[in-house]
Parts: C-alpha cells; sequence; structure tokens
C-alpha cells in the first residue's frame, strides 16, 4: 500500500522572538522580511512546493499578523486596483478559505506542546512540520527540502527528518542521528542525540528544522513528560517512536540560513539578495565597496 499523502503541515510560530527585540515587540518575528518576503512565506511556498494544502499555524498572543498576512487585505487590494498597479506580488499570500488555521497554544512549554496543540487538525493523517526560523534554500533549478522529503517517503514511509552535514567540531550544538544504513540521500535512523559532546557523536549528520511525522507521534506527546528545559522535546517523542515504525532522515541538497539569529538572518538576506536577478549586481557591488 502507498503511504497516505502528506496534506497537512504544521508551523510552531508561537515564540517571543526575544532575540531580535526591539524589532519583535510588535512585528512577529516569522513576520521579518528576507529582503521583500515574510520569512513564514518562504516556508509556506515550500509547503506548496510539496503538494502540501493545509496550513496549521501554533500560534501565541500578540501573533495574529500570521494569519492576516495571508488574508485578502482589502483596503490594499482596492487601492492598488485603482491606481492600476499589478497585484501579482500579492499572489503568494493568498489561501483558499479553510486551509489557513490557527491554534493557541496557551503556555511556552517547548516544541512537542506546541505540536500537540495542533492534535485535533491533524488528526489521523500523517502531517509535515516546518519550524520557519530555519530557512532552507533549494539549489538553482532544484526542489525545496520539503519536496525532496516527501519524494523520499513515498519511497519508504514512516517517519523522516531532514539532515544536513556538518564539520564534527560543530555537532555539540545540534541535535544528531545515530546512523543506520544510507542509500544516497537517504539513511536509517537508529537514534537521534540532542547536542552531544563532539567524541561521543554519533555522526556529524545534523537534525534540521523539517519533519514528516505519522499521527502516533501525538498520543506520545500526550503522556510524555518534561525533558530538557523543563519542556515537553519533541526530540524525545521522535526518539520513542525509533524501531516500532521505519524512520528515516533525508540529506537535503541545498543551503541552511539559521534565521533565529541575528547573524543568520543576515546571512539569508546577502544570500537570497545576490541571488535575485533584479538586484544581484548591485548588491554585490555595494558589498564589496563596504569591504573596501
Amino acid at each position: 500500500m502507498s503511504p497516505k499523502p502528506i496534506r497537512k503541515a504544521v508551523f510552531p510560530v508561537a515564540g517571543l522572538g526575544t532575540r531580535f527585540l526591539p524589532a519583535t515587540k510588535v512585528v512577529p518575528k516569522e513576520l521579518l522580511p528576507v529582503v521583500d518576503r515574510p520569512l513564514i512565506q518562504y516556508a509556506v511556498d515550500e509547503a506548496r512546493e510539496a503538494g502540501i494544502e493545509q496550513m496549521i499555524f501554533v500560534t501565541g498572543r500578540g501573533k495574529t499578523g500570521i494569519v492576516e498576512h495571508f488574508d485578502i487585505a482589502f483596503e490594499l487590494e482596492q487601492t492598488m486596483t485603482e491606481r492600476g498597479k499589478d497585484l501579482s506580488v500579492l499572489e503568494c499570500t493568498r489561501a483558499t478559505p479553510g486551509d489557513v488555521i490557527a491554534v493557541r497554544q496557551q503556555v511556552p512549554l517547548g516544541l512537542g506542546h506546541a505540536i500537540w496543540c495542533a492534535r485535533a487538525i491533524v488528526g489521523d493523517e500523517p502531517f509535515a512540520i516546518f519550524l520557519p526560523d530555519e530557512l532552507m534554500v533549494a539549489r538553482e533549478g532544484g526542489s525545496g527540502c520539503m519536496k525532496q522529503m516527501v519524494e523520499a517517503y513515498h519511497e519508504v514511509g514512516g517517519n523522516l527528518i531532514s539532515v544536513l552535514e556538518v564539520p564534527m567540531a560543530q555537532v555539540s550544538s545540534y541535535g544528531v542521528i545515530d546512523p543506520g544504513e544510507s542509500r544516497g540521500a537517504l539513511t536509517e535512523v537508529r537514534g537521534l542525540v540532542e547536542k552531544p559532546p563532539v567524541a561521543e557523536a554519533p555522526s556529524n549528520k545534523i537534525v534540521s528544522g523539517r519533519y514528516i511525522l505519522q499521527p502516533e507521534v501525538m498520543r506520545v506527546l500526550e503522556n510524555q513528560g518534561k525533558g530538557a528545559g523543563g519542556e515537553i522535546q519533541l526530540t524525545d517523542a521522535m526518539a520513542k517512536m525509533i524501531g516500532t515504525q521505519p524512520f528515516h532522515a533525508v540529506t537535503f541538497d541545498g543551503a541552511r540560513y539559521d534565521c533565529g539569529s541575528k547573524v543568520g538572518f543576515v546571512e539569508a538576506t546577502l544570500a537570497i539578495a545576490l541571488a535575485r536577478e533584479d538586484m544581484g549586481a548591485e548588491v554585490r557591488a555595494i558589498a564589496l565597496n563596504l569591504l573596501k
């Protein structure tokens, strides 16, 4: 039997964005622009490319702007139309009614708890998870991270996580997989280790912010106690599913930018600006001039 299709994606976006204060005092971190497109838009575009239809935002107080971004801005569009301006720039922000859903994470109890908050909407279907802080950019002419994962999912089913290879000296800052058999970009996952010492790391494949999980993870999260940092950890729940269901990692063929940090956000902005035909040459000239 073919595995059930991935139709739903969960975006945990309830965080306070304290590392970007004062910019995020009123504006959700996920709406900060990388060039001219909010961070959350890149994640939703990646989901749509992978064939995902329903976007589930796990939000918190003060984050309603994320949902409004995917609504119709009547006054804006009417004014632009009257002035003869092109509305196609807003096309990516449009959503089919019912395909954008928001649920509240009322207490900040960790990533695992945020995912559990979406349990009623996910139901008994497999689903994707996007951490918008991690901006995943496909190589020119290539597929996005989630599309690569969905293609692998149709081959092996079960649970999948996106991984990237980093120098061994960096592994202690990330979650790392204990790898089994590998075939191309696909690696069997035998275990997950959170921020191991370099000498004890089972591999240099770090977990990045994309997942495809079976609905049984919600049952695990429901009864799971607090882990590292006093929070309900998604990694702990996934580790319990290894051995009970197929579990694989997909090594992403592309670039990852950590937009949860200021330096990573600047790096992403520069990289995307440099790659754009409409501004790349000018940005390169500006950067070279600044570096003199």
